[in-house]
């Protein structure tokens, strides 16, 4: 796995995470400011992505399923190879996290910020 471009894998990982959906917020996990960091990492000649992720509340319903969707939509990626998920709430997640896209998407569905 030589000479990949970092950015533009993080980009394709964005935009696969972009397709995830919180199912009480109508807005991505990406754009919600679920997502705190994404890291690749080389090893044995295979990429990894690890991910920082939260969730809105720790007592989230859908947690499993938020996270396994998560890892799927980057794992086809044809030059992701692994995913680890590591989900924290450290920092808590709240309103402020949500990207300009995301607060778009909310006002647009009626939610207020």
């Amino acid at each position: 796995m030589e000479n990949y471009n970092e950015e533009e894998i993080k980009e394709k990982i964005i935009g696969q995470l972009k397709h995830i959906f919180d199912p009480e917020i109508p807005v991505n996990i990406y754009d919600l400011g679920l997502i705190y960091k994404i890291e690749l990492e080389e090893k044995d000649k295979i990429l990894i992505c690890n991910i920082d992720m939260t969730l809105t509340s720790p007592g989230c319903p859908v947690a499993d399923s938020l996270i396994n969707d998560a890892s799927y939509a980057v794992k086809v990626l044809d030059e992701i190879e692994q995913v680890n998920i590591n989900l924290t709430f450290d920092p808590p997640w709240d309103k402020n996290k949500v990207t300009e896209d995301g607060k778009d998407m909310m006002l647009a569905n009626g939610f207020l910020i």
